[in-house]
């Protein structure tokens, strides 16, 4: 029974490793920067537009923090209309 248990814990194991890994482009991004976010900025973002769709809710500021602080990742996109002056 023991052995039966290990190898189901280990069936899964593979399964729910192979379902959260990241295509290549995505690996070659994250290893061609020193850190997972350019700033605390970056950060703070990403946690917070994490899985919104299909509107996130989007600064002039952020865009701004973005282009000056050289943000990488997946683009959250935008139309200008949609931009809060907040």
């Amino acid at each position: 029974m023991a052995i039966r248990r290990r190898v189901l814990l280990l069936l899964v194991g593979a399964a729910l490793a192979g379902t959260a890994c990241a295509s290549s482009e995505q690996w070659a991004e994250w290893r061609a920067h020193s850190s997972h976010f350019a700033s605390g900025d970056h950060l703070f973002f990403s946690m917070k537009h994490q899985g919104e769709n299909p509107t996130p809710k989007v600064r002039k500021k952020d865009v701004d923090e973005a282009k000056t602080q050289s943000w990488w990742g997946q683009p959250v996109v935008v139309r200008p209309d949609q931009l809060f002056s907040g």
